[in-house]
């Protein structure tokens, strides 16, 4: 992995069925929350990304959950850049509870969109050089 960062999440009441475990479709938001703070804490705005005209759909996105999370769990998303991007970005994601325990794993592709063209493009440049630091 080349670059990882935390994400801290408090489950909310919600987000969570009547035995307070998180619904399954939540944890695509967490890792949404998570990947736009990998990309704030390498100093990067995805407003400004998306102001700028780059978009970044989903292209892949897979999950496997091995626990459950419940209502007012606080909750770790590790984020890590699996390699360079080029006009596709994929991270890994680890989803633990403050015990340590690891509840959820999944992976993610997203395309370097033109929002005029909705054509794929490069990842930009100022993002591979924010990388390569790392």
């Amino acid at each position: 992995m080349l670059i990882t960062s935390e994400t801290f999440l408090k489950v909310r009441y919600a987000e969570t069925d009547q035995m307070g475990v998180v619904h399954h479709s939540n944890y695509v938001q967490y890792i949404e929350l998570a990947r736009i703070d990998w990309l704030s804490q390498l100093g990067i705005s995805y407003k400004t990304m998306e102001a700028n005209g780059i978009m970044l759909p989903v292209y892949t996105i897979d999950f496997k959950f091995k626990k459950s999370a419940y209502f007012d769990d606080e909750l770790i998303v590790k984020t890590s850049l699996k390699k360079i991007p080029t006009a596709k970005i994929s991270f890994d994601f680890e989803i633990f509870n403050t015990k340590g325990e690891l509840l959820t794993t999944a992976s993610s592709t997203l395309v370097f969109m033109d929002s005029v063209t909705k054509k794929p493009i490069p990842c930009p440049q100022y993002l591979i050089e924010k990388i390569k630091k790392y």
